[in-house]
């Protein structure tokens, strides 16, 4: 059971920096090229930061409505 639990929790990891990376690349990297300008890579930062804030909100006020749920039974 604890294996299936580690695999779940690396997939989830996985997609996570996935969709980060798909998104802030397209929000930040107008024109593709061999190197990221000082301002790509910037905005690429800020873009995560955001990315992993909001994420990890979402992920304790889901945890919280699990938790609550579950006393109630």
């Amino acid at each position: 059971m604890a294996s299936v639990q580690q695999q779940l929790a690396i997939q989830n990891a996985q997609e996570l920096l996935q969709k980060l990376s798909d998104k802030c690349f397209k929000a930040c990297v107008q024109k593709p090229g061999s190197t990221l300008s000082s301002s790509e890579q910037k905005c690429i930062s800020q873009c995560s930061d955001r990315y992993m804030e909001a994420w990890n909100i979402v992920s304790r006020a889901y945890a919280e409505r699990i938790k609550r749920e579950t006393n109630r039974h």
